[in-house]
């Protein structure tokens, strides 16, 4: 899979942002030797802020600033105006604003402190909050500063530039990961106990949270679009994407709320739904702690993915230049792993949520095909997990990869799209929105028949195109009757997963916001919003797998057995009232037999899954 085979990197992320001296060391952390560079190595864990000798006459040259540079534990405050200043101030402060291997003592009588040391005057410089440099205070000084500085930031190319931002922003990204837990674990507890007024408490927060989240990214839209100040290509970013987010979510907000106008007359229909599936979870011990593993092993993975995603954004050879200086060159062709490794986020992603979906499915099916209703069997998700591992890993290899598949076609057309955007092809651009409508929607099925095909693996133990055919000959018998039964509760279920992207969504538009500068957020809050929605979506969907499980079995029941003494049903009565009730309330009809499925004639009874 993709969790194994990247190389390993040379150079390290934190060069990106952190900064590092003229000499290979990156500032505020501890360094190796660079063979050739006697001055590399060094400890640089106090040291955090990158201190350029020639602050005010700055040139750029192939993306690298000319002047000396050096890691200091501070930066000057006031303006030093002499040798014996920079003494006095290395002594007072700690920081040492000549080179590494000039003595403090020797700074006034050493022949060479005119080239170790800075040009003088040294202005007052503070340090700058996102790449860790002493920026000069003096107006002359700082224009020539800040114009070489965004002369640099605006010739990265864009994958670097989103490194930038997803390194600066990384703290903030766990902390809204973390929300968005807590958010999926408060939803998954309403849906537990839920009640009448909890499923209109949840519209109404939902309903509030499209609204409020459009209208702040429009409003921030106009805000960045207005701001004289925007130079930086980041910032021109920050406004193309916010456009873009505010058109979708504008969008998503006008469909959820057209489809909560026609659906909400089966509210109760919804209410009984979901405690039948919460009684089904009841008797599972320990069913709806399983996402919290699913959310460790993912945040594993995701932690993995961002480093490996820095290092490829920052690998490089350090090679020794003359006067025992480091520079760090780029790989040729090192972007394009990105593309690479990008596949290796979807596949691995899809693949831990499907061994989830099948723990699930599993735990489901031993507990629907036992007799004894009041005596569960025992560990059903611990068994169910073992035969997933011992068994059956390959078919959610499978599944996943089918997933993968339909969904990288879908995310080259968005990329060719917004490149058409700024052209004036109508045709083509209508052509491909309708491709990549077409993806979604056979992702989406795909995503559905995967998931029977999951069930049917565990009820009969067979492998996943096998499973698949087994699934689609079910699902092509009773699809109507079994989309009629869930659709709805699907729909409040996807209502709770919008509930939390939209409030994690809208914690980081309001943390990222405060941090404008030299910092493409939007597209840390577009990775943002995808793990809250992966996240509220493996807690959220124990409820939807054990329901579409549950009535999948439900089918089966009915084809292989008749109700009779002989062939008695595995399901209770609550649930067969419950379907039969469902078929009438959706076909409109007054009379209805309680045997909604047709019966199989052959009729061999279905034993449960060991």
């Amino acid at each position: 899979m993709f969790i194994t085979g990247y190389a390993v990197m040379a150079g390290a992320a934190e060069r990106l942002v952190l900064g590092y001296d003229s000499f290979g060391n990156i500032c505020g952390k501890k360094n190796t030797p660079v063979k050739g560079a006697p001055l590399s190595g060094q400890d640089m864990t106090n040291k955090k802020y990158v201190f350029f000798l020639n602050s005010c006459n700055l040139e750029m040259q192939s993306l690298k600033i000319s002047s000396l540079s050096l890691c200091v534990s501070s930066c000057p405050q006031e303006q030093l105006n002499s040798l014996e200043d920079l003494q006095s101030f290395a002594r007072n402060n700690g920081s040492c604003l000549c080179v590494y291997n000039l003595n403090i003592s020797s700074y006034t009588v050493s022949p060479k402190a005119a080239e170790l040391c800075p040009t003088l005057p040294v202005p007052p410089s503070k340090s700058f909050p996102l790449f860790n440099r002493c920026v000069p205070q003096n107006p002359e000084c700082y224009s020539k500063y800040a114009s070489v500085l965004i002369s640099m930031v605006n010739e990265m190319d864009v994958f670097h530039r989103i490194l930038s931002g997803i390194l600066a922003g990384r703290n903030t990204v766990i902390g809204l990961s973390v929300l968005a837990l807590a958010f999926s674990f408060v939803v998954v507890l309403a849906f537990r106990f839920i009640r009448t007024l909890l499923v209109h408490t949840l519209i109404a927060l939902v309903v509030f949270g499209l609204l409020f989240v459009s209208g702040v990214l429009w409003w921030l839209y106009y805000d960045y679009r207005k701001d004289p100040s925007t130079e930086l290509e980041t910032e021109k970013e920050n406004v193309k994407f916010l456009l873009g987010y505010a058109i979708f979510s504008t969008i998503v907000t006008v469909v959820l709320l057209s489809l909560i106008l026609v659906l909400r007359r089966r509210l109760q229909f919804t209410v009984q739904l979901f405690r039948i599936v919460g009684k089904m979870i009841g008797r599972i011990p320990f069913l709806l702690f399983q996402p919290l593993w699913t959310f460790l092993f993912l945040t594993v993975f995701w932690v993995f993915w961002v480093a490996v995603l820095l290092s490829l954004g920052t690998a490089g050879a350090a090679q020794t230049t003359s006067g025992g200086q480091v520079e760090y060159r780029a790989l040729s062709g090192i972007c394009y792993m990105a593309w690479y490794h990008f596949v290796g986020l979807i596949w691995t992603s899809e693949f831990i949520l499907a061994c989830q979906q099948m723990t699930i499915a599993g735990a489901v099916v031993t507990c629907y095909f036992n007799r004894n209703k009041n005596s569960p069997p025992p560990g059903p998700v611990l068994s169910s997990i073992s035969i997933l591992f011992c068994y059956h890993l390959g078919t959610a290899v499978k599944g996943s990869f089918l997933i993968t598949i339909l969904r990288i076609p879908r995310i080259v057309l968005l990329y060719l799209y917004n490149i058409l955007k700024q052209k004036e092809s109508t045709c083509a651009k209508c052509l491909f929105k309708c491709c990549i409508c077409w993806f979604w929607c056979q992702e989406n099925c795909l995503r559905y028949f995967n998931q029977h095909a999951y069930t049917t693996t565990a009820i009969n133990g067979t492998n996943f195109c096998t499973s698949a055919k087994d699934a689609v000959s079910i699902l092509a018998k009773n699809s109507a009757k079994l989309a009629s039964i869930t659709r709805f509760g699907d729909f409040i279920l996807f209502l709770g997963k919008v509930f939390v992207v939209c409030f994690t969504v809208f914690g980081g538009l309001m943390a990222f916001n405060y941090h404008r500068e030299l910092q493409a957020w939007v597209v840390p809050l577009l990775l943002v919003g995808f793990f809250a929605y992966l996240i509220s979506h493996s807690f959220l969907s124990v409820f939807e797998v054990t329901a579409d499980a549950m009535f999948l079995c439900f089918a089966i029941d009915m084809e292989t057995n008749d109700g009779s003494a002989e062939k008695p049903y595995f399901m209770d009565q609550e649930l067969l009232t419950f379907v039969s009730q469902s078929n009438k309330l959706t076909e409109g009809q007054n009379q209805r037999s309680m045997r909604p499925f047709q019966g199989n004639e052959d009729g061999m009874e279905l034993q449960p899954m060991t």
